[in-house]
């Protein structure tokens, strides 16, 4: 049981990243459900997640599919939910295996919605024991590759890795437009309405009618190290790209000696012919790094378009830049006053005994809002969660990987 309240901390962990506000107490009151309650069967530990993690109505999408994604072997949630009396019924499990939900082979019929046994007792310890088993073993799998640096993983990890990432909930914070429509808490008087309104009343304007400028998402704009020493990770940061270009409308762009913007070639819907179309696009893949160079083409043939302006920027590198760093600094100087926030990437950050003192890192270091490491699927999350948490001039202070540092762009 202890490994299973464990699981659940994590379950808990990636509910909040996948957009449902998961509060540390709620996944504490979950770990001890399951301690008080034992569950049986995934249905039972199903509804106990649900019970005690979930809020709002809307949400429960989220929670299934999030529940399905960890606890693999899961074919309809509708089967958990118990509105699957129109379904078709599941296929059969093989001899000596228990679909999660399904009743007890005791012989007896059982229709409690719940896969609990009908008659008390009509439950062995082996499959007690068996059940829980199956419900760590299902999740281990993820919960190692969450927490694997990219570096280490095999061709075959890295298959599964990539749906993991695919699946990081990228929500890019609004700022306010230029367009206005009818708002009960807007701070503009719309006078024309106003006075059209006063027409049902006999001319005075008995309501106030007010405008407030609609929200729009900001652009979340990536920009990837691909030389020699990133690319492990590079080949894990294109699909965290993929989803954000697909999903929110990002823009994408991959250096090592120079610029390349993949945004059309990722945005193709087939994820294999994507990342063959990316690789061919850019040829210094695995070569050197110019980082400073980078940056400044970056700004001088997209940043003053806009493509960068309010944005937030995600630069993913480990900051190698020998020859010119005084470049990089420049560089940052001027992404600083066209960025909305500045999020940078560096997998080196993990090794506790990392200090970004010289090079390229420590030039730009001070004009960087949010610094994590990014060098594993769990890391990834922080990176996630400092997306969604820029709307402000800084994001807040996140959990041990994730550091905002530096001042404001308001305060530069």
């Amino acid at each position: 049981m202890p490994e299973l309240t464990h699981i659940a901390g994590s379950f808990g962990h990636l509910l909040h990243a996948a957009g449902v506000p998961v509060t540390p107490e709620r996944s504490a009151r979950f770990a001890t459900a399951i301690i008080l309650a034992e569950p049986q069967s995934l249905t039972e530990l199903y509804w106990l997640g649900r019970v005690n993690l979930i809020t709002a109505h809307d949400q429960i999408d989220i929670y299934d599919r999030v529940f399905a994604q960890v606890f693999r072997g899961i074919i309809d949630m509708a089967d958990f939910r118990g509105d699957s009396a129109n379904q078709a019924p599941p296929a059969a499990a093989p001899t000596g295996e228990r679909r999660p939900g399904d009743p007890e082979r005791t012989g007896e019929s059982n229709n409690n919605p719940h896969g609990t046994s009908a008659t008390p007792g009509a439950r062995d310890d082996g499959d007690d024991d068996s059940d829980e088993a199956s419900m760590i073993a299902a999740m281990s799998t993820d919960e190692r590759l969450s927490n694997k640096d990219f570096a280490a993983v095999t061709e075959e990890e890295l298959l599964l890795i990539r749906k993991l990432v695919e699946q990081l909930p990228l929500v890019p914070p609004m700022r306010k437009g230029r367009r206005e429509r009818t708002h009960s808490a807007g701070r503009r008087l719309d006078i024309r309405k106003t006075l059209r309104r006063s027409h049902r009343t006999g001319g005075d304007p008995v309501k106030l009618v007010k405008r407030a400028r609609v929200p729009r998402p900001r652009r979340i704009v990536f920009i990837a190290d691909i030389s020699g020493s990133m690319e492990p990770y590079a080949r894990v940061y294109l699909h965290l790209a993929r989803g954000g270009v697909l999903a929110v409308g990002a823009e994408a762009f991959v250096f090592a000696t120079r610029l390349t913007r993949l945004t059309r070639a990722l945005s193709v819907s087939n994820p294999d012919i994507a990342y063959r179309k990316a690789a061919a696009a850019a040829p210094d893949w695995s070569g050197g790094t110019r980082i400073g160079e980078t940056l400044m083409a970056f700004i001088n043939e997209y940043g003053r378009r806009g493509v960068a302006r309010g944005a937030v920027l995600v630069i993913i590198s480990d900051g190698w830049e020998i020859e010119d760093p005084a470049l990089v600094r420049t560089s940052m100087e001027r992404l600083s006053r066209l960025a909305h926030h500045i999020i940078w990437v560096n997998p080196r950050k993990a090794v506790a005994s990392f200090e970004p003192l010289t090079g390229g890192m420590a030039a730009a270091l001070p004009y960087v809002d949010t610094f994590v490491s990014g060098h594993s699927v769990r890391a990834l999350e922080d990176v996630v969660w400092a997306i969604r948490a820029s709307a402000g001039d800084r994001a807040p202070k996140l959990e041990s990987t994730a550091i905002p540092i530096g001042f404001s762009h308001a305060q530069r």
